[in-house]
């Protein structure tokens, strides 16, 4: 009960961390993942939704999820270094952590359609 609750704590700082620097902006942009419902999209990123896979097999979910932006892969690596551990998630390698019995690798891509954009793959599979 009490990781549920320190778990919950953290993910309504980390909204409330997100929502404030665009209030008052009508941009349409999720704050979370649509296929990982507790995964923050980092400010400046925008869900590729057409991109998305998701499937759930009896060892546990699979997902695949893909963001753009204007960004660095070393601002991805720390914001998301930053935020995920407040959710729960154990970092294991630069890019990589795990979560009761998941495990989630990022992988950024930049330089793809023009100067300073980037793509960011986010990929949630059972641990083995």
């Amino acid at each position: 009960m009490k990781r549920i609750l320190v778990s919950l704590g953290a993910l309504l700082m980390v909204a409330y961390v997100m929502v404030v620097p665009v209030m008052g902006q009508s941009t349409g942009q999720s704050l979370f993942l649509s296929g990982i419902e507790d995964m923050p999209l980092m400010a400046g990123l925008t869900e590729d939704t057409a991109s998305m896979l998701v499937f759930d097999s009896s060892a546990g979910r699979y997902v695949e999820a893909f963001a753009d932006g204007v960004s660095s892969p070393q601002a991805v690596q720390a914001f998301y270094d930053d935020t995920l551990p407040q959710l729960g998630w154990e970092k294991t390698a630069p890019l990589s952590y795990r979560r009761e019995g998941e495990a989630l690798i990022l992988e950024t891509l930049d330089g793809l359609a023009e100067p300073g954009m980037i793509r960011v793959h986010f990929i949630l599979s059972p641990i083995k």
